[in-house]
């Protein structure tokens, strides 16, 4: 793992950062290089051979991809390619942990290879720096034509870099039972306590989340009905097709769709959107980063709910589980093009087409055109 400089760094709790204390030194040139490539995209094949073939032969690093990269037929079947194809080191995904011998990620394809390099590493992350060969591309800044000296820019050291927050998510089985710790019995029914302090059940999933985490009403046609907590106090039900809880880089995702607003990856927070609420007053809300949220099955939901992470490991939540959330110690340090807030804005405009619209004419060209035509 590579040494950085960070003194802007972003804590678990949060605290104003100075962005341009956010910067990448090294205290030794990098050694070790993990490449991830977008499977299943043929034109991603050249791209990977040559910046292949630049970092072994020219930088002489050691390089790292996915084993079933390599057994790719298209480049197995490249002889002219076979020589560079041996010296890679391969591993495969939840067998080989190479978390703490990479001292730089370079990501190929789009914003999906950057949240797959982070789930890669549960704790600490490398350096990630993401070249826009995919299909939207707003995380990956860099432009592969001029990827040899965007690499050597970054070898050599100072270069900008965004702290993206993640989430720290623990899923938890049988925490409560019903009827006993998280229910009490009034009049009108059954209602939940305002406060949480059960620490019982079991952990059975615990994961760091780059862009959010979404609970859903899955196959159900009712619609789903969750308890939001917020540091163990009870602070609405959710009603609706379900919840998305995102980071400042996934707010400019799903969140984005469902209606909330976009929050710069340097703002320590943690966003709050509701997917088609059936009330008209329920708006996202963004709370402090370090807050723990918790979600519940609420005493009457009729379903039960369905949880996934950054999109993957979906699975079924029922009464008695719950899903904690916060923000991890662990934040993805992404190297710029540009600057943190450049590109951040160059990337809204290009990839969402933020503000775009077809301008006014000036007053006096109104005037002009107006007389002329009188």
């Amino acid at each position: 793992m590579p040494a950085l400089h960070s003194p802007g760094q972003t804590t678990c709790r949060g605290h104003i950062q100075d962005p341009a204390s956010q910067r990448l030194t090294w205290s030794k040139p990098p050694l070790n290089v993990l490449v991830i490539r977008k499977i299943r995209d043929e034109t991603l094949l050249e791209p990977f051979k040559e910046l292949c073939r630049f970092l072994v032969e020219e930088k002489h690093l050691m390089v790292y991809v996915e084993k079933k990269v390599v057994d790719d037929g298209s480049l197995m079947s490249d002889e002219s390619f076979s020589a560079i194809c041996n010296q890679l080191c391969t591993f495969r995904e939840g067998y080989d942990d190479i978390s703490d011998c990479i001292d730089l990620i370079i990501c190929l394809g789009g914003d999906g290879t950057l949240l797959y390099a982070s789930s890669l590493f549960q704790g600490s992350v490398p350096p990630v720096m993401a070249f826009h060969l995919g299909s939207l591309g707003f995380l990956t800044p860099f432009k592969f034509e001029s990827f040899k000296t965007e690499v050597d820019k970054v070898f050599e050291g100072n270069a900008a870099i965004i702290l993206r927050s993640r989430l720290k998510v623990k899923v938890v089985k049988g925490m409560f039972q019903r009827n006993e710790q998280l229910f009490t019995t009034q009049e009108n029914g059954v209602v939940p306590h305002n406060h949480i302090n059960n620490e019982a059940g079991k952990i059975t999933l615990q994961l760091q989340v780059l862009n959010e985490v979404v609970v859903d009403r899955g196959p159900s046609s009712y619609l789903s009905n969750v308890d939001l907590y917020l540091d163990g106090r009870l602070i609405t039900s959710v009603q609706g097709d379900g919840v998305i809880v995102s980071t400042p880089t996934g707010s400019t995702a799903y969140a984005a769709a469902a209606g909330a607003s976009m929050i710069h990856p340097n703002v320590p927070a943690i966003m709050v959107t509701p997917i088609c609420p059936h009330s008209l007053s329920f708006r996202p809300i963004v709370v402090p980063a370090g807050v723990e949220l918790m979600i519940t099955l609420s005493p009457d939901a009729r379903n039960t709910a369905w949880v996934s992470f950054d999109g993957r490991k979906r699975q079924e939540i029922q009464h008695g589980d719950s899903i904690k959330i916060t923000t991890s110690c662990f934040p993805v340090p992404s190297i710029c093009c540009h600057d943190l807030v450049y590109d951040w804005f160059d990337s809204l405009a290009q990839c969402l087409h933020w503000n775009v619209r077809k301008k006014q004419t000036r007053l006096t060209d109104a005037s002009d055109s107006s007389e002329t035509e009188n």
